[in-house]
């Protein structure tokens, strides 16, 4: 009897300790949108748009100045963050490239450790992920409009705004389904401001009426700069659609007739083509009628205005209106991702989770708004290449500090597992941040990143490209069906508009980063044969 007294005391001592443990572990809210360009938050940047609820993370945490990614394209993105190893180790090179999914990815690490985990929105890539107890995520890029989610129990239809739909789905999770005796892993994962961009109904209306300021650069002509800018397709006036993402009415452009400049974009399997009505009806038609009928308030005053005005526009007035007709609908959805951000945020406070739970807003990449002309991503030019990153964490983090080191999206699942206190896999590539979180800012050591991007020949045609960063230069070389190399000088020529690589003053810093390049490709076990090898498997 005393026997058994003892181990009910052991096990009673035992289950207590765990609980305690478990109340100490802090909850992990990780927030992602879909090429939230950091131009488009008003704690980097205030003159395009206010973002007062994730501007709300920054105040009460800390902002990163030198966030970036590794391969700034969607699928390849999510991949890094859910593996902690770059592109050329999990597989996921590019949107088509298959992803191993023998890999471990974090979620599983958590939900092993006894974390509830829980996954809402866009991943981009696989039907089931992997390491979550529930998850309703889109298919594919997903719609804005009555939404398709995959979920456990089967597929499903919510009408809707697909930003409203996520963020009601994620705080039904937080309030109802969830353990309350668990910590909890949550990705909560925006489809916003993903291309193309469909606005709610009243920020479409609303937005409509604004006018933007346009980047110093939004006329470039790549004069100083290699082959790779000069032949990529993604200038706003050359390749934005008319119909898909100015929304222009494809009745419009019919009774038009001709209008130029034509669209023609080339496909991944590098074939040409143009536009179709689908760009428009796709995304529309999913709309119901008293939908539609809110929207088509606002879509007839821009195809009146294109048609009335288009044909007597000369090419730079043409540039000016797409220019503004994209910012509109872009800056319109990330309004609404404010607005849902604030209301998981206000459920946080209201509930006193937020006294012990890590806030992460960030975004898959980066995106050009209309700096050098181009919308989309993928080169490891600033606009692209940074992303935004913004992390609170009362207690640990000081409210309102910034860091200036050189980060990356390979380094968020080491720095959630440690904060877990869970052990992260040798494999992983990445360097946890929270030294720097909790002003250890002695203990970080890294000086420089590393970006590879493999998608070319392809959409956008952005060449194939591998380089390094630091704080103040950036070294690319671009190969496959060129071999150039570009240098650029970030603190004297923060717009990167002159390659510097052949400037004999920048001779040494040339020589000095090819070396860091070579040793850095070693480090994360990249080559040339595997260039070679992915190059191969893309033809």
């Amino acid at each position: 009897m005393k026997y058994f007294f003892l181990l009910l005391a052991t096990f009673f001592i035992s289950s207590c300790n765990q609980k305690q443990q478990n109340i100490e572990k802090p909850n992990i809210l990780f927030i992602m949108s879909d090429d939230h360009a950091y131009q488009a938050i008003s704690a980097y940047d205030d003159r395009l748009i206010q973002t007062p609820n994730i501007d709300r993370i920054a105040k009460e945490g800390m902002l990163f100045n030198n966030a970036s990614v590794t391969n700034s394209i969607c699928a390849p993105s999510r991949a890094v963050i859910l593996t902690g190893k770059h592109s050329h180790l999990n597989g996921k090179i590019d949107n088509h490239a298959k992803f191993d999914d023998t890999q471990i990815t974090f979620p599983q690490l958590f939900q092993d450790a006894g974390y509830q985990t829980a996954m809402f929105g866009k991943l981009h890539f696989g039907n089931n992920p992997k390491g979550v107890d529930d998850f309703l995520i889109l298919p594919g890029q997903g719609s804005y409009i009555n939404p398709k989610f995959i979920g456990p129990k089967g597929d499903t239809i919510i009408t809707g705004y697909v930003t409203d739909v996520i963020t009601d789905v994620t705080l039904d999770w937080l309030d109802k389904k969830r353990d309350k005796e668990k910590p909890f892993m949550m990705m909560y994962l925006h489809k916003a401001p993903h291309r193309a961009w469909w606005p709610s109904p009243e920020k479409f209306a609303e937005f409509y009426e604004k006018e933007f300021p346009e980047p110093a650069s939004l006329f470039d002509d790549y004069s100083n700069r290699g082959t790779a800018a000069k032949t990529a397709e993604m200038n706003i006036l050359t390749h934005m659609q008319y119909m898909h993402d100015s929304k222009v009415r494809p009745e419009t452009m019919k009774e038009m007739g001709k209008v130029e400049p034509e669209i023609v974009y080339v496909r991944g399997d590098g074939t040409l083509m143009r536009p179709t009505a689908q760009g428009f009806y796709g995304p529309f038609g999913r709309a119901n009628e008293e939908q539609k009928k809110k929207y088509d308030v606002t879509l007839d005053k821009i195809s009146k205005d294109f048609k009335e005005n288009w044909p007597t526009m000369n090419d730079k007035e043409k540039m000016q209106w797409k220019f503004q007709r994209y910012m509109q609908d872009y800056l319109a959805t990330i309004s609404s991702v404010d607005d849902n951000v604030g209301r998981v945020l206000d459920y946080l406070e209201e509930t006193g989770l937020d006294e012990n739970t890590i806030v992460v807003y960030t975004s898959d990449q980066g995106f050009y708004l209309g700096e050098h002309g181009w919308f989309d991503k993928r080169f490891i030019y600033d606009e692209s290449f940074k992303t935004p990153l913004m992390i609170k964490w009362p207690n640990k983090i000081m409210p309102g500090t910034t860091s200036e080191e050189m980060v990356q999206n390979l380094d968020y699942a080491q720095t959630f597992l440690e904060a877990a206190m869970i052990d992260a896999p040798d494999d992983m590539q990445g360097e946890s941040l929270i030294p720097l979180l909790t002003g250890d800012s002695d203990s970080w050591t890294r000086e420089a990143v590393y970006y590879h991007y493999y998608e070319y020949p392809s959409v956008h045609m952005a060449k194939r490209h591998y380089g390094i960063v630091n704080k103040e230069f950036k070294l690319a070389h671009f190969y496959y069906d060129v071999d150039e190399w570009e240098l650029y000088d970030r603190l004297n020529d923060p717009n990167e508009m002159n390659n510097v690589y052949n400037d004999p003053k920048y001779k040494e810093v040339v020589e000095s980063l090819t070396q860091d390049l070579n040793d850095m490709r070693v480090k994360y076990k990249d080559s040339e044969e595997l260039d070679k090898k992915f190059i191969y498997k893309n033809k």
